[in-house]
């Protein structure tokens, strides 16, 4: 086989190898907003999801660095209530409570998509609608009424992403956050029972948020070799 042969397998192979990691999601960068909905569970509300659903709104950052893996940022303000009216267990000296607190939540999260996301790409079996998994770690702020209350909490929920257009992408995600420390609501029901602290994960409160999400893609990755000619140059391969 002649020399022009092995020069073009080559420069093929190395296109097929560099395609998967290069052209990797076309953009690195979204950025948007987030709104729905945010629910308190603790002392107040054992089990029941959905209980005392308020508003939430936020912004969203995220760094995709591969069609599975992204990195998200997020700042969100959400709202949480509770109270003891109507609650089948008692309180110590019948106490009677209530609760209404703005809670600002900062943190970043690790994102694994089921699918390889894109709207591109198809060679590469890319999805435009994916299901994703998260985990991470936030800073919770909380004020209102009483004392200012700041802690962190740890993320854990799912999504689902769709690619509306170029550029444009729309999903839904569920996050239950954890909180470490006991004092997301009021004093009152800070152990309200004076159990002996134990860990932070058997004493503490929880808030969940259902958002709905829009972001924008940026920040075109750099494609110094988007064609067979330019990975020949890259590889020495070319013709003199």
């Amino acid at each position: 086989m002649s020399a022009a042969f092995f020069r073009h397998l080559a420069a093929g192979l190395v296109f097929a190898v560099v395609s998967v990691s290069a052209f990797a999601q076309e953009y690195k960068y979204e950025i948007g907003g987030m709104g729905g909905g945010a629910f308190y569970m603790g002392d107040v509300n054992k089990s029941t999801p959905l209980k005392g659903m308020n508003p939430s709104l936020g912004l969203v950052f995220r760094y995709n660095a591969n069609f599975r893996i992204a990195f998200k940022g997020g700042l969100t303000w959400a709202r949480v209530t509770g109270s003891t009216a109507g609650l089948k267990n008692a309180f110590p000296g019948g106490m009677q409570t209530a609760f209404s607190r703005n809670v600002v939540d900062l943190g970043g999260q690790f994102e694994f998509n089921f699918f390889p996301y894109s709207d591109k790409f198809a060679y590469l079996n890319t999805q435009r609608l994916a299901p994703y998994l998260l985990v991470g770690l936030g800073g919770t702020v909380a004020t209102g009424q009483g004392r200012t209350f700041g802690g962190l909490n740890l993320p854990i929920g799912v999504g689902i992403k769709y690619k509306l257009r170029n550029r444009v992408n729309i999903g839904a995600e569920l996050t239950v956050h954890k909180v470490l420390g006991d004092g997301l609501d009021n004093a009152q029901l800070d152990n309200p029972y004076n159990i002996i602290p134990g860990s932070v994960m058997k004493n503490g409160d929880w808030y969940t948020l259902t958002t709905l999400f829009l972001t924008w893609d940026f920040g075109p990755r750099n494609r110094k070799c988007n064609s067979t000619k330019g990975i020949e140059a890259l590889m020495g391969l070319s013709k003199h």
